[in-house]
């Protein structure tokens, strides 16, 4: 028998910023590989939530930050959501040698989900790329080769028959190809509800500094989204009787 305590709790009732900006860590990440190898172009597969998705990374100085030897990049997150499709345009700036820091978000929404377009394929590009443009008048234009584009859908897509959700995916995965910006052959995919719950919690730790400060102690998150609930949290495991 194993007793699990839980160790801390936070509630949230959306996982689309957490969501987005798990995938701007994981961006960070990636450029942090194209770093140290010195390289000008590098392959990153992003575990957990990206569920295999690989991109190019590169890293540049807006004229601003460069003076100040800050380093800046950009993601873009799509969190197709069972109610609505959102877009996050995350901004990061790097010290040297120190942790990237959020240092700009814009965030837009649009009703109804994508599952909504399930027997109607092709009207599900026009909300797509009315996102698409909100990025492209927030990232600086010699930015956009550089800045990984990713959509992620959860229990809408989920919901749907196989075909119908593949359909779905394609077609958005057209739009992408067709944009200025830097896509891969995994850049939409459903993520599974595992993916979806340890992705917020990977986030809501680096939000509240748990993952900075080893030794620290991490806090659970309880996402209550449209169509799933996701609770996760870390367990302390301690052995009360021999196991069975």
């Amino acid at each position: 028998m194993r007793k699990i305590p839980n160790h801390g709790t936070l509630r949230m009732t959306k996982v689309a910023y957490p969501l987005g900006l798990c995938v701007g860590l994981f961006i960070y990440v990636a450029y942090i590989k194209w770093h140290r190898a010195s390289a000008a172009q590098a392959f990153f597969t992003i575990a957990g939530a990206a569920s295999g998705a690989r991109w190019t990374q590169q890293a540049f100085s807006s004229p601003g930050s460069a003076a100040r030897g800050h380093e800046v990049f950009y993601g873009i997150m799509f969190d197709a959501g069972s109610t609505g499709t959102r877009i996050h345009v995350f901004q990061f700036a790097r010290p040297p040698g120190e942790t990237p820091t959020l240092t700009h978000e814009t965030f837009k929404a649009l009703k109804p989900g994508l599952s909504a377009y399930a027997d109607d394929v092709e009207k599900s590009a026009q909300g797509i790329q009315e996102l698409l443009n909100v990025a492209k008048q927030h990232i600086p234009y010699d930015f956009w080769k550089a800045t990984p584009l990713v959509l992620k859908a959860t229990a809408g897509l989920r919901l749907l028959p196989g075909e119908k959700a593949q359909k779905l995916l394609q077609k958005v995965k057209e739009v992408f190809k067709a944009s200025p910006f830097l896509v891969g052959d995994d850049c939409v995919s459903i993520m599974n509800g595992t993916d979806e719950g340890v992705s917020a919690w990977i986030t809501v730790n680096f939000l509240t500094g748990s993952l900075k400060t080893p030794g620290s102690s991490s806090v659970g998150m309880l996402d209550l989204g449209g169509g799933s609930t996701q609770i996760t949290f870390l367990p302390r495991v301690e052995v009360t009787s021999p196991a069975c």
